[in-house]
């Protein structure tokens, strides 16, 4: 691997904040080893993790997790990425994007003591600790490899202690933290084999945080495998996202038709904003779920529908920026191992955040853009399960939003019925702590 380069020279490759995006090409490229370019998704063959070659120690961990067969977007992704290849894709939610780049990595990495080799940025803390965990279960019978979490809301002494005393081999994090550690010092980069951004549409477009992105990006050398991922790559940010690689495999869908989720049903509901309560009221009484997420725009407005659903009885908690980072990893774990049926979010969980047992998604205040929507329907019917996606429509505005979404994505959503057949978003998962009712 080469040695760190010096900052002029990276500068050179780097994307100048003021200058005018070039245009990305029409065409989708699908670029592995040579092979013509392909549009969109290739079709998947009839093949198991076992045909990717991978250390027997992770298929162990795989065969733990009950993951039987690759997603398309895996059976593409995996083999080029476990040869080093840097990688651009774009894959609908729920697909199993974040295997991609934990399994490609942890094939790869011989651990040295002392030396970060790997190094993952996201956009929230959430997902950070989302990811961090994502790799200590595939890791399971790897026990020389460590990884750890850096985010703001942490004493950044806590950090660096670990990385004094304890220094992982793989680094999850956000930018800001990640950046303050590195400048004092703490955090070493020069040995960092793989640099992978996940949300990466999230975190470039923000200037502030592409500024933080590439600053980290120059203290890592020149010879290293990037990858990036999300489910929403516009033509514009394809071009940035190409100035951090090497002649990268690139895996779009420019038929925006096909982001929409096969197992998602999907409806509106046309009321006004003061009705908003009720309708929730009813449709939590009325569904069949075994948990919800319910999405607001603000703040405030999680904490004050949360304490109305816990006066009304429901099994809700809530989770939003507002809160202390302890409290809310506390509230995110006690949701993702079951313990309450209902989650009240504003969009700090709309993307990246995989929580298997959520099959309904209700969009109480609707988002501002059709990417937001797209990200937050998300969460529920991933990996080709079943789901429900409910979006309460109050306004012109909220009304604009949802017919850019059926334009984009080529979907009709239809007013809800009054009668919706449980099959059809049901998934009946076990759930120990929860399933005797409330």
């Amino acid at each position: 691997m080469g040695e760190t380069r010096d900052n002029d020279a990276y500068e050179e490759e780097l994307l100048d904040y003021e200058e005018e995006e070039e245009k990305a090409p029409d065409s989708v490229a699908a670029k592995a080893n040579g092979e013509a370019a392909k549009k969109g998704y290739v079709g998947i063959h009839s093949s198991g993790f076992r045909d990717f070659l991978l250390k027997p120690e992770l298929l162990r961990a795989i065969v733990d997790s009950g993951f039987e067969h690759p997603s398309e977007v895996q059976h593409e992704c995996i083999p080029q990425a476990i040869l080093g290849m840097d990688v651009i894709c774009q894959a609908k939610s729920g697909m199993g994007k974040t295997a991609v780049f934990v399994l490609s990595s942890l094939q790869q990495i011989e651990p040295s003591p002392g030396q970060v080799v790997a190094l993952v940025l996201c956009h929230t803390r959430e997902l950070a600790y989302q990811i961090c965990h994502e790799f200590e279960r595939f890791s399971t019978y790897l026990p020389d490899i460590k990884v750890a979490v850096f985010y703001g809301g942490v004493n950044i002494k806590v950090h660096k202690d670990l990385l004094k005393n304890e220094c992982p081999h793989i680094v999850v994090g956000t930018p800001g933290r990640i950046l303050a550690l590195t400048r004092d010092k703490d955090l070493s980069l020069k040995n960092v084999r793989h640099f992978i951004l996940d949300e990466c549409d999230k975190m470039l477009e923000s200037l502030d945080m592409r500024r933080d992105v590439q600053e980290i990006f120059k203290m890592t050398p020149h010879d290293k495998q990037v990858m990036m991922f999300s489910a929403t790559l516009s033509k514009e940010i394809r071009p940035v996202c190409k100035k951090f690689m090497q002649d990268p495999m690139e895996i779009y869908v420019d038929d925006e038709a096909k982001l929409t989720l096969h197992g998602l049903v999907q409806h509106y509901i046309k009321l006004s904003e003061l009705e908003k309560n009720r309708k929730l009221n009813d449709l939590l009484d009325a569904l069949d779920f075994n948990q919800v997420v319910i999405f607001v725009k603000s703040v405030s407005r999680a904490a004050e529908l949360n304490k109305l659903l816990v006066e009304c009885n429901f099994p809700s908690i809530c989770i939003h920026s507002g809160m202390s980072q302890e409290e809310r990893l506390t509230r995110y774990k006690g949701f993702k191992e079951g313990h309450k049926r209902i989650l009240v979010a504003t969009d700090l969980v709309g993307r990246g955040i995989d929580i298997e047992r959520v099959n309904i998604v209700i969009n109480y205040d609707m988002p501002d853009s059709a990417d937001t929507y797209l990200h937050r329907v998300g969460r529920a019917g991933r990996f080709g399960t079943k789901g429900l996606a409910i979006t309460f429509v109050s306004s012109a505005s909220d009304s604009d939003v949802l017919n850019q979404v059926q334009e984009r994505f080529e979907v009709d959503i239809k007013e809800l019925p009054e009668q919706i057949d449980t099959s059809t978003y049901s998934m009946f998962l076990f759930m120990p702590s929860i399933c005797f009712g409330y």
